[in-house]
């Protein structure tokens, strides 16, 4: 796959300019977003995943059964379940979704975060149980016959899972986390490594990073990026930059109301927060259209920068990340439906279309060397 664009679910409409309302499970919500997202043209979504939010593997379950197409992305947080339980369960829904799924591993950055789920391992431990946890997962789904596993953090004795993905010997694994920690593991384990909206400077540097880290373990050919971006879409650059204003405007009045924002501290804990930071700090635009408004504003909580413009701009924008080596765009708006539906008509089919074109630019140009 040349390019991939990944799309958001939840069961509760909730954003930085929506405030939480009605029932944590809204069954009917969710499959709406579900559709949305696969009438859009999205290749998958992602089912999130904290201390707070509601179990992922039955939100996956529940997509899997209103849509027809529509890949899954699970997060999964190593350390509250057992890595040949895991594996059993995402083999299990793998074959209930008819192939859909693929995991992305959050090992958590956040120690406060961690705690509440009962995770006092430090932030390096944690990384280090992510690492032994995925080499137990990749045994629980390639071993031929009972296995035995002897590590810091999971003991195994007579293994032998009757249930294994459906194509391949593992599910697509995302992998997510800044630190340095985190691109070590990533080098070893990931099929796609997952970076928030930076500054082309940033990802490029992060991608040479991560490759170096792919390399010591044979794999810098086989790993690809992952970029998460909340695009501001309108019919010209002025009416774009208008309503990217008028987000942080209703961002403002919002989030005071809710405890999410409120509750986190000045100086996040995560590298990933504290490098958003670091590129909301040089303007609210860098690199002519990267929008930072939000990021500064929920001191960069989560996946909070945008890219604004029209849909060719934004196009041109996602082309210069799909340069530097960016695969798959994690996109989403504010507006949860209707943001989706609209990067269907205007963004997703425009950036597909350049990217064959180069695509097949650079293979007629190979074919003629």
């Amino acid at each position: 796959m040349s390019i991939e664009f990944i799309g958001f679910s939840a069961t509760q409409e909730v954003t930085e300019t929506i405030l939480a309302s009605g029932p944590v499970v809204n069954k009917s919500y969710l499959g709406a977003v579900a559709r949305a997202h696969e009438y859009a043209g999205f290749d998958r979504v992602l089912v999130a995943h904290s201390s707070g939010s509601v179990d992922g593997f039955q939100v996956a379950a529940y997509i899997a059964h209103e849509t027809e197409k529509l890949g899954i992305l699970l997060a999964h947080r190593p350390g509250f379940v057992a890595p040949t339980l895991a594996a059993r369960q995402l083999a299990t829904l793998d074959h209930f979704s008819d192939g859909r799924l693929a995991v992305h591993i959050i090992s958590g950055g956040d120690d406060t975060e961690q705690q509440r789920d009962g995770d006092f391992l430090t932030h390096d431990e944690r990384y280090a149980r992510s690492d032994e946890f995925l080499d137990v997962v990749r045994k629980t789904w390639t071993s031929e016959g009972a296995w035995n596993h002897e590590g810091t953090h999971y003991r195994h004795v007579g293994q032998n899972a009757g249930v294994r993905p459906v194509r391949g010997q593992h599910l697509p694994i995302y992998f997510g986390g800044s630190s340095d920690a985190a691109i070590e593991v990533a080098g070893k384990h990931a099929d796609v490594y997952a970076l928030w909206g930076e500054s082309l400077a940033q990802v490029a540097e992060t991608i040479g990073k991560v490759r170096a880290a792919a390399a010591r373990h044979g794999r810098a050919d086989q790993i690809r990026f992952s970029l998460s971006l909340r695009p501001v879409l309108a019919a010209t650059e002025e009416a774009a930059w208008a309503r990217a204003e008028a987000i942080v405007a209703r961002a403002g009045e919002q989030i005071q109301h809710n405890k999410f924002y409120s509750s986190r501290p000045k100086q996040p804990a995560n590298a990933g927060s504290q490098r958003l930071l670091e590129t909301a700090a040089q303007g609210k635009v860098v690199d002519e259209r990267l929008w930072t408004g939000i990021a500064a504003l929920t001191n960069a909580a989560g996946n909070s920068t945008g890219l604004v413009g029209t849909p060719e701009q934004v196009r041109d924008a996602l082309l210069k990340y799909w340069e530097l080596g960016v695969t798959t765009f994690l996109i989403r708006g504010f507006d949860p439906i209707q943001d989706a539906l609209q990067y269907g008509r205007e963004l997703i089919a425009l950036v597909r279309e350049a990217v064959a074109a180069r695509e097949a630019a650079g293979e007629q140009d190979r074919l003629a060397a």
